[in-house]
């Protein structure tokens, strides 16, 4: 049975890492997405100039959707896809530590977007609201998700 401690961990793990990724976002779109396509081209980002507004795009909706927990499994996946891509591409020649660039930091992130993507987005979300909705509605009993 999963408890109330550990819907508010789900909770403060979905809204710190989706915070992490609106800044990040927000940073591309700051820079210049002609800028980051230039940076995205040099690390050897195929399709550079499409990938640049996709990611930055991603990064700052999707971390927005994983604060508020809406299509959070979805969002989890696709933010948990570009941090293995970034990963390969940008930083595992650096090695593991981020202080020299390496992997370290993008795989904290892909792991928290993978664990929401698993666990759901907990009893504290829009998505677990409009579950309970949909369910009042059709007269289902209401299990306790996390």
């Amino acid at each position: 049975m999963r408890t109330t401690s550990t819907s508010i961990g789900l909770t403060v793990l979905r809204v710190v890492l989706g915070v992490v990724f609106i800044a990040h976002g927000a940073q591309k779109f700051g820079q210049g997405i002609p800028a980051v396509a230039d940076g995205f081209a040099g690390m050897g980002v195929p399709l550079a100039s499409i990938a640049a507004p996709l990611v930055a795009g991603l990064e700052l909706v999707g971390g927005a959707l994983l604060v508020l927990g809406i299509a959070t499994r979805v969002v989890g996946v696709l933010l948990a896809v570009d941090m293995v891509v970034a990963g390969f591409l940008a930083h595992a020649s650096a090695g593991f530590f981020s202080q020299e660039g390496g992997f370290e930091y993008v795989l904290v992130l892909a792991a928290g977007a993978i664990a929401v993507a698993l666990t759901g987005p907990g009893r504290l979300s829009l998505d677990a609201l409009v579950l309970r909705a949909s369910r009042r509605r059709r007269g289902v009993a209401e299990p306790l998700p996390a």
